[in-house]
């Protein structure tokens, strides 16, 4: 069986991004069940299949062991991992299904706490063929500081999870809602020389004394180089396809024989065979502000592909 695990950070739009691609894959012919792991949600905007919520909530957990709202987390996910046979008598009944994992909202969970992480194993030696989607809100690539925290963060959690991952910039069109991008948008997505993000950084009086540190910090992200992120406007029909494609190449499904389709496209899959621009054109075209400068090199771009 094939999946996704949906994480990220609270506010990124895991709950919403899970009931457009269940929606999205659902019009392509998928059947397509959601796993609530989120034991803080209790207003959902899709129906889940299965809902960690008869088994245990926050509010609950909070209420009787006088935790906070993390701590309370924490409690969930390791209580889910000491009664996994649980879930596990849950997905059965959604057996032959394509899962969305709508997981909590905390980053410790996936940077350094290990019951996510456990989780995720048992259900990988279930055969279960997962990628992790990690969503980011592109409102971070709005200031060099915060883009080099989301870094930071999603590398962590990259190293944590040990599934193969996509890291997705969500609520693409709201990109610039907060002013213009310092640079295109492929330097944020591709994560390209961070050295001109470091020069920006120490331009901030307040980041400026620490200098070394925030060196080390670019060094750190640059050594392993493993991040880079997909651009996702949930409304926008090219951009969820090609969120589905990366994920599709991450845990294999591309490579199945549960949908028809011809050697080309296992080929260009299997070489990422895509023009960079093509991966932000419509992104950039319709929710960013281009100067006339970009639009004639766009529009040359154009007439090279």
């Amino acid at each position: 069986m094939f999946g996704q695990v949906v994480i990220g950070p609270p506010g990124s739009g895991k709950t919403t991004y899970c009931k457009a691609m269940q929606e999205f894959l659902t019009a392509l012919g998928r059947k397509c069940a959601i796993i609530n792991l989120d034991p803080a949600n209790d207003t959902l905007p899709y129906m889940c299949d299965v809902d960690i919520s008869t088994l245990i909530t926050l509010s609950d957990v909070m209420e009787n062991l006088k935790l906070g709202p993390n701590g309370g987390l924490i409690y969930c996910m390791e209580y889910l991992e000491k009664n996994f046979d649980w879930l596990q008598h849950e997905l059965a009944k959604v057996e032959g299904h394509y899962v969305l994992f709508d997981c909590p909202g905390q980053v410790e969970l996936y940077t350094h706490h290990n019951s996510v992480k456990n989780i995720f194993g048992k259900l990988t030696k279930m055969d279960y063929r997962l990628a992790a989607v990690h969503l980011v809100d592109s409102f971070y690539c709005c200031e060099p500081s915060k883009f080099i925290s989301v870094l930071l963060t999603s590398l962590s959690t990259m190293l944590q999870i040990e599934l193969p991952h996509v890291n997705v910039l969500s609520k693409a069109d709201l990109i610039e809602q907060y002013g213009k991008l310092t640079f295109n948008l492929d330097f944020f997505t591709d994560v390209l020389d961070m050295s001109y993000l470091l020069e920006h950084l120490q331009d901030d009086p307040f980041f400026s004394k620490f200098k070394k540190m925030n060196k080390a910090l670019v060094g750190v992200i640059e050594d392993y180089s493993l991040v880079c992120f997909v651009a996702l406007n949930i409304k926008d029909r090219e951009s969820m396809l090609r969120v589905m494609q990366s994920v599709d190449k991450a845990n294999g499904y591309v490579f199945g024989d549960l949908e028809e389709r011809n050697i080309q496209t296992l080929m260009s899959c299997a070489v990422g065979a895509e023009f960079e621009y093509e991966k932000i054109k419509n992104i950039r075209e319709k929710y960013m502000d281009t100067g006339p400068e970009e639009e004639d090199i766009e529009a040359q771009l154009k007439n090279l592909l």
